[in-house]
């Protein structure tokens, strides 16, 4: 695991990309019980004037703390999570659609054993999480 006294303010600790499918979508749906139609139907995008299927929030936000979860090697150490969603992720019916994740070391609290983690999350170039933030409890080497 890795240890505060390690890290430095703006070290990227954690990098990824993810794949969504609209099975990907109709899955996330079955486990999360969201079966809303915006989410695996375009004609019901559309209608309620969406550019099409998009991802649901819930399925973005929890890919985009993954990386982090990874690097430090236990999800309990996650104490904090929280992000603004600023634009959809649209799921292509044929070429699905990629979201990247950046973790980058946004501060560090050495007396509390803390690092707030800024996560940048993008779909197509553009930001889709704004003011994504992770706070992890992290050991002292």
């Amino acid at each position: 695991m890795p240890s505060i006294d390690d890290l430095t303010v703006g070290d990227v600790v954690a990098e990824a990309a993810f794949g969504l499918t609209r099975d990907s979508l109709v899955r996330y749906a079955g486990a999360s019980g969201d079966f809303n139609p915006i989410h695996y139907r375009d004609d019901v995008a559309t209608s309620v004037g969406l550019p099409g299927v998009l991802a649901h929030g819930m399925l973005t936000m929890g890919l985009a703390v993954q990386p982090v979860v990874d690097w430090i090697g236990d999800p309990a150490r996650v104490t904090d999570y929280q992000v603004r969603f600023t634009r959809p992720v649209l799921v292509d019916p044929t070429d699905g659609a990629s979201v990247g994740v950046v973790a980058k070391v946004g501060q560090l609290d050495s007396d509390a054993g803390t690092a707030r983690i800024d996560l940048t999350v993008t779909f197509n170039g553009e930001t889709v999480l704004g003011k994504a933030q992770v706070r992890v409890a992290l050991d002292h080497a």
